[in-house]
């Protein structure tokens, strides 16, 4: 059920592949290949028949390259910043310079760090700088043998963007020069992107250097790469340490090392991950037999790029204005200069940009797997999306670092959103993506609109099930799909999600005055819940005690995998049927699911007796956590129908592994948590919750139940203020002896979507609340604990009276973290 729309990022693994691998490590024993025995022997033979192998897939030979193993195409590239025979600053003869093109991957631009140590000059060349650098050097300038690097990719990672290989040749004979400099240009083809899905000819495109990693084109295996080196240049290579298996001789008590005569021995420090290369064997084969050869999955993913780009460039509004916005240099017509890549934000009807963030987010609800943010291409991203040098450094002041969830800075985009095909991609998954884009902006007087598709689908770049039968399916018209996707008739609005960064924000700022609530009803709390195993069935009380992490044993248990990773709603939706229930008296959580015996659990911490203490992650945080044994975990894994264990939380407060440092609460207080995402509380108004209610059962035209809607949102605390979302507008609160702060509103997820008495999901309700709040996913305040005004310790209770503090911005910041905010 997963659309997977993230080739750029790793190519996904065909079962057949990881058959013929077993099937061979069954059939067969290889040994460490330094050894001597015959099972080594097997090894270091099969390993130079994989490197013939993959000379032979860029069309060369041993003669013209050489290949050596690394792990992956970023450790390839860090080979050739400390080996190239740079010339420094500073001696009798030219110095040498490291250029590069902007629009190139983070590890490109990070070899700068190296020249700079060696004392080398690194320079930045933008695309179009290339263009106009067609300018010959003097004759005497010509006889200059100064080493110069020039890196460029063949294919932009983010745009899809081919640059032009007659580059390589240009550059080595003077044709092009990067900058005006005497010298010899010598040219690194990061080739990582590009080989995913187009040929690379090695015979006629003969660059110096050429990195690749090989789950790019299979899936299988991760963490190998290769470094191809042009035998022109391997033997002026420098190397300083040298790791097993790469000396012919050396002294342990003289400086004297001999190396290997052979160029890949002599760079391959150490045992190769001699298993993963002959995984490589299997995956030619296996591409070979699936597909009929790098051409054919070149035409197959063009068409499939041409014909989504096609429809999505030509999506409007009622008003006009366009759906997406799509960062481009080419018009897609020509698979020779476009990769399967299209980068792009999807606007509203005004022309704002909605935040990548969002995007992705009901890109999930649809099981379509997206990648997001700028994609390790800083300079492609400033390119593309007009962001200066100054922009970058104010997100990063903002908040704002790679990777994160800031997707909207100052009413700017910091990021984007791509998608990519690869050789297992189909017209379905382009259709699928599609109609996310029109299900989620368009309305049903959009959609009755006639789109207006100007090209038709090119019937010159066949799909493939297979090298032998061609498959039709991109044969369908343009009229076909229209109708398809007119048919869709739901709506979704989105919104640029709030600022975040690594720790939680106090919402009220240091010069607000704070006021407190006047006039109106009283406000009571009316349901108090605690979750005692995160992301499991609630647990409702009238009256239960507040320690210094909250609601005592509120998420102090979670389910992980086999792997020890947290396990929630969003990975195993059947959680939620899970019903703990704590019994103070008998000291006991008792664990019920239907079908299964009720089974207890000791609320008594055995983690200073003979439990084993790991450390677990809760979002980005780490928490120390022991394991419940194997009787829970059984029960668990028979239930969930897959192996997990119960794990708790380590009572050693020694350790502040799940500690804040919150703003505005204290100048140097360190807010404990338990396993919650982002805060000791979660609050919701039972009047907000009636104002969406209406909303949501006007959308899907059938009546909500008050009680249903509360269960999703995973509250601590549910109050009965009369005005809805006037909670927003609280500073801090007091109930009863207690005092809270507000930290800001809760951004929902798509936890929200599942139905939490029956695990069944209904993504509506997340594009409900977003339509509902104006684009906004947010529905519920976060609370800590108040350490200066009150006891930790204390009772809450149902039918206390709450007493807010307004703020004077009534605009509450939100928590600042770069995870996903969802109650769990």
């Amino acid at each position: 059920g997963i659309t997977y729309l993230d080739h750029a990022g790793s190519a996904l693994f065909p079962e057949s592949l990881l058959k013929a691998f077993t099937d061979d490590l069954r059939n067969n024993v290889y040994g460490n290949p330094h050894s001597q025995n015959i099972s080594s022997k097997l090894t270091y033979d099969t390993i130079e028949h994989v490197r013939y192998r993959i000379l032979q897939h860029f069309h060369t030979t041993a003669e013209d390259y050489t290949i050596i193993f690394t792990s992956g195409c970023t450790a390839a590239l860090k080979l050739i910043a400390e080996s190239f025979p740079w010339i420094p600053e500073g001696t009798e003869q030219p110095s040498s310079r490291f250029c590069y093109l902007t629009d190139s991957h983070t590890s490109v631009v990070g070899m700068r760090g190296i020249t700079a140590s060696k004392n080398v000059l690194s320079v930045p060349v933008k695309p179009k700088e290339i263009l106009f650098a067609k300018s010959i050097l003097p004759a005497e300038e010509q006889s200059c043998t100064t080493p110069h690097l020039f890196s460029y990719p063949a294919q932009s990672n983010f745009s899809g963007t081919k640059y032009p290989l007659s580059w390589i040749q240009d550059i080595k004979s003077g044709k092009l020069c990067p900058i005006k400099i005497p010298g010899q240009w010598f040219v690194l083809l990061d080739a990582a992107s590009y080989v995913s899905s187009s040929p690379l000819d090695l015979g006629v495109h003969q660059a110096d250097f050429i990195p690749i990693s090989f789950y790019k084109i299979f899936g299988f295996p991760t963490g190998l790469g290769a470094l191809l080196v042009n035998n022109r240049i391997a033997p002026f290579l420098r190397k300083t340490y040298f790791g097993g298996g790469t000396a012919a001789a050396y002294l342990a008590g003289e400086d004297f090392y001999f190396p290997r005569k052979s160029i890949a021995e002599r760079f391959e420090d150490g045992t190769v991950s001699f298993l993963d290369i002959i995984a490589l064997k299997h995956g030619f084969d296996v591409l070979e037999k699936l597909t009929g050869g790098m051409e054919k999955i070149k035409q197959h993913t063009f068409a499939l790029v041409h014909y989504t780009y096609t429809v999505l460039s030509n999506l409007k509004y009622a008003n006009g204005a366009p759906v997406v916005r799509i960062y481009s240099d080419t018009d897609f017509s020509n698979p020779d200069v476009q990769g399967p890549i299209i980068n792009f934000n999807v606007l509203d009807e005004s022309g704002e940009v909605l935040g990548f963030s969002e995007v992705d987010k009901m890109a999930s609800l649809h099981n379509i797997h997206v990648r997001t943010g700028c994609f390790c291409n800083t300079g492609a991203c400033q390119m593309h999306l007009d962001m200066s040098n100054e922009d970058i450094q104010r997100n990063l002041q903002a908040g704002h670092v790679c990777g994160d969830n800031i997707d909207v800075v100052d009413g700017r985009p910091t990021g984007s959103v791509r998608i990519s095909f690869g050789y297992m991609s189909s017209f379905e998954d382009a259709e699928n993506f599609l109609n996310f884009i029109i299900a989620t902006t368009l309305s049903k007087s959009d959609t009755e609109v006639p789109l207006q598709i100007t090209e038709p689908i090119p019937d010159d770049h066949p799909s493939f099930n297979n090298a032998d039968n061609l498959s039709p399916i991109l044969q369908t018209s343009d009229g076909e799909l229209r109708n398809n996707l007119s048919a869709t008739e739901t709506t979704v609005n989105w919104h640029p999600p709030e600022t975040e960064s690594e720790s939680i924000r106090a919402a009220v700022s240091e010069t607000a005055v704070p006021t407190c609530r006047k006039g109106g009803k009283p406000i009571t709390v009316v349901n108090i819940y605690l979750y005692p195993i995160k992301s499991c069935s609630a647990f409702e009380v009238t009256e239960w005690p507040v320690g210094n992490q909250g609601l005592l044993y509120d998420r102090n248990w979670m389910v992980v995998n086999q792997n020890g990773v947290c396990m929630t709603q969003k990975q195993e939706p059947r959680l939620c049927l899970v019903n703990p229930s704590i019994d103070l008296k008998q000291k006991i959580m008792v664990i019920q699911a239907e079908g299964m015996d009720p089974i207890s659990v000791s609320l008594e911490d055995n983690s200073r007796k003979e439990a084993v203490i790991c450390e677990s992650k809760v979002c980005s945080h780490r928490v120390k956590t022991y394991d419940c044994g194997e009787r829970i975990a059984g029960w668990f894994s028979l239930f969930l129908g897959r192996p997990c264990r119960l794990i708790r939380q380590s009572s050693d407060m020694n350790s502040k592994s799940h500690q804040k440092n919150t703003k505005g609460l204290s100048c140097a207080t360190n807010i404990s948590l338990s396993l919650v995402n982002e805060a000791q509380y979660l609050l919701i108004n039972v009047a907000s919750i009636l104002q969406l209610k209406e909303h949501i059962s006007a959308r899907l035209k059938e009546r909500l139940e008050v009680e249903e809607l509360i269960q999703r949102f995973r509250a601590n605390i549910v109050v009965s203020a009369p005005e809805s979302f006037e909670e927003e507008e609280w500073a801090e609160i007091s109930i009863g002896a207690l005092q809270f702060q507000v930290v800001g509103p809760c951004s929902r997820c798509q936890i929200i979507c599942i139905d939490q008495q029956s695990g069944e999901q209904n993504k509506e309700i997340l594009q409900s609340l977003s339509a509902a709040r104006g684009r906004k996913t947010n529905f519920g305040i976060y609370l800590m604990n108040q350490p200066l005004h009150s006891s930790f310790s204390g009772i809450l209770s149902v039918g206390s009276q709450v007493l807010p503090v307004l703020k004077e911005n009534t605009e509450i910041q939100p928590p600042t973290s770069s995870e996903e905010k969802c109650s769990g």
